[in-house]
């Protein structure tokens, strides 16, 4: 523990590579920088979107809106305000941009006028408003904003003296879901659609009842109505993966639902010439995982068909191209995001790849893309040596353009880890799984160093060839990293995700193993240099291995369920699992639950394992990682609890919390290493 103790207080120091490049460190996470929500303007000449960054003094991210023409010129900053601006929108002629603008007393919405340079305040809202959509003649606005409600009341308590100093009154709620996290307790309300004129005035809210009316807005052709998602329906808070199409009048208020399924409908997209409605959804099948597909309709609800069945592929943004006769799709292949086009008659075609690069930390899914009148498409692209840049698409074209360079003034003066695609055969059933391998810089295969497993969360979910600061780092301290796609992963289809229905963990851990044994045979792997590690499903995962064998040095398990039955009926998404993860609520399945719950395989354990979860965490409370270690502590296998202040689930979402988790990590597994570089 002391050699733990003395590592710990010195992992600042990386050190330099033998040339003039130095290794990637971690305060570089603070210079990265990435291109977000690209918008490009109708005809295909102008693009708008948010510079990301990070704030080393704040300790956070930070987001302005930059312009740039699509030939990689002019890229310009498009107002003078140093504060957080998203969500920025065309109109549609391509005169104005709309966007959202943080103030002193909350975020805005606030009008750019293209000629002139000009920008000014539109609103004076009570909350902050999301889903901006211009109406089709670009004279008004949509977008949904919170109105709250009271919270119940219980009891009448007497009136205090005057001056007296009470203790707070209760929070009472009678909701199911009540709680976010990283958000906290969820104040009543509901989020209601609203108009306002385009050049300023009053906004008029258009929607009512108990309901929340937010995400995609479409207008109908004629301005007369909104389309949008919702789940009106009377139980709405037990089927809450539910939610349907509805339309509501913008004069006077009636909505009618336009779709009526058990299951979800939502993002729809009216056709350029307003007679269709395109949208997302499923017949909900009961199951772990079930792919989003493209379903289109009639206007008035009627003629429902699905046009994507050819690609058993989840979608994502669906965007109608100018001809009315097909739509964009975002979605992921094998690790890799892609945008294709899906028409109408039901065939496919991939358009393009690398699509992704907004999460920093981990090599998980993201990015976007939009499209021009002419079919010029600018995406956020990614490769494992740079987060995302803004890449252009022209029609016809073979060839994306990458037109910014955003991290190039630091990355090309840094010696990455070079990150490797293998495939394997799982040992259950033959399958084919998929992992990258992120070497050390300046590798020497004559060399052995030590080897770490990095666990994906979900655990439906993917990882993939994307730039990710966590791994690099992990690279630069001297580890190879593995980090595998096993069976459950999203983007091999829908039958491969639903691997995980009641059984899991199960044979995904067999995967992994089998990842291990492969890059052992490949001789990147040695027996008595093994580690692991991996956050919420990932630290599942890991605590699982380390229950089923002994042959890793070193463990971190970071924000795990240790116990389904406990962490079910405690965490913020407590009503989520029963039926779709395993069959039942706890209380009428507590063999099932407790199966699957890693904490069962404790006696098992002797690796030396540190537990790291963050002290406001919801989603996988602390109970759930004190649980592992005050077993271990019981059992006095070598064990330490790293619990972070003010940490959500999302542990990363602080720079300084995402260099603390892998400074720890880096810090402990040092302890266990053999290798010539630690002796």
């Amino acid at each position: 523990m002391k050699r733990f103790l003395l590592l710990l207080f010195t992992f600042g120091a990386l050190q330099l590579s033998t040339s003039q490049k130095q290794h990637f460190s971690y305060l570089d996470v603070f210079d990265l920088q990435y291109a977000s929500d690209p918008q490009i303007s109708p005809d295909g000449e102008w693009v708008v979107y948010r510079r990301m960054g990070y704030d080393i003094m704040k300790d956070g991210s930070k987001g302005n809106l930059w312009l740039i023409r699509t030939d990689g010129s002019q890229h310009q900053k498009l107002t003078s305000n140093e504060v957080n601006e998203s969500s920025p929108k065309w109109s549609p002629s391509g005169d104005r941009i709309v966007f959202s603008s943080s103030t002193a007393e909350g975020s805005e919405i606030f009008m750019y006028w293209v000629a002139s340079g000009k920008v000014a305040k539109l609103t004076q809202l009570p909350f902050s408003p999301s889903s901006l959509t211009w109406s089709p003649d670009g004279k008004q606005l949509a977008f949904s904003m919170n109105v709250p409600e009271a919270p119940p009341v219980i009891a009448k308590m007497p009136k205090k003296p005057k001056g007296a100093k009470w203790a707070e009154k209760p929070r009472i709620t009678d909701r199911v879901y009540h709680e976010a996290d990283g958000r906290g307790y969820i104040k009543p309300g509901f989020n209601h659609i609203f108009t306002i004129p385009a050049d300023g005035g009053a906004p008029r809210q258009i929607t009512a009842g108990n309901w929340h009316h937010r995400g995609t807005l479409s207008w109908a052709k004629n301005g007369s109505k909104i389309y949008f998602s919702a789940n009106r329906v009377e139980d709405w808070e037990y089927r809450f993966r539910n939610s349907e199409i509805y339309a509501v009048n913008v004069q006077n208020g009636n909505i009618e639902a336009l779709t009526d399924r058990n299951g979800p409908d939502y993002d729809p997209k009216v056709s350029p010439d307003g007679k269709l409605i395109a949208y997302l959804g499923f017949e909900d099948k009961v199951q772990a995982y079930q792919i989003r597909k493209v379903h289109l309709m009639n206007v008035d609800g009627s003629g429902k068909r699905v046009i994507s069945e050819g690609l058993d592929r989840t979608i994502s943004d669906i965007q109608w191209n100018s001809k009315g006769d097909g739509l964009y799709v975002a979605y992921d292949d094998k690790g890799n995001g892609k945008v294709g086009l899906v028409s109408l008659n039901g065939s496919t075609s991939k358009i393009l790849d690398n699509v992704g690069g907004t999460t920093l930390g981990r090599p998980y899914p993201s990015g976007s893309f939009s499209t021009s009148k002419n079919g010029t498409i600018v995406y956020t692209q990614s490769r494992p040596n740079y987060p995302a840049e803004l890449t252009v698409l022209r029609p016809k074209g073979k060839n994306p353009i990458k037109i910014t360079g955003l991290s190039k003034s630091l990355l090309n003066y840094r010696e990455l880890g070079k990150v490797e695609e293998v495939w394997y055969k799982s040992s259950v059933d033959g399958r084919d799984i998929q992992g990258w391998v992120v070497y050390p810089p300046n590798y020497d295969a004559s060399k052995k160093y030590p080897f770490m497993v990095e666990n994906h969360g979900g655990p439906i979910l993917n990882y993939g060839d994307r730039f990710s600061a966590e791994m690099q780092l992990y690279a630069s301290a001297g580890y190879i990293v593995f980090y595998p796609n096993p069976r459950g992963s999203t983007s091999y289809g829908e039958e491969f995700g639903n691997l995980l229905f009641n059984n899991y963990p199960g044979e995904d851990y067999n995967d992994v193993m089998d990842g291990v044994d492969h890059c052992v045979g490949m001789g990147i792997a040695q027996e008595d240099q093994l580690f692991v590690t991996g956050g919420s499903a990932g630290g599942i995962m890991s605590a699982w291995m380390i229950g089923k064998n002994n042959r890793f040095e070193a463990a971190v398990v970071a924000k795990p369920v240790m116990n389904w039955i406990s962490k079910t009926l405690v965490a913020d998404n407590y009503f989520y699992y029963a039926e779709h993860r395993y069959p039942g609520q706890p209380w009428e399945n507590f063999e099932g639950y407790w199966k699957f719950s890693p904490i069962s395989l404790v006696g098992n354990i002797e690796t030396p394992t540190m537990v790291m979860v963050g002290m406001n965490d919801l989603r996988t409370p602390p109970s759930e990682a004190k649980q592992l270690y005050h077993a271990l502590k019981l059992r006095k296998i070598e064990t330490v609890l790293v619990e972070i202040p003010g940490a959500s689930h999302g542990i990363a979402s602080k720079p300084s919390n995402l260099i603390t988790k892998i400074a720890h990590t880096v810090a402990w597994f040092d302890t266990y290493r053999t290798d010539k570089e630690n002796e």
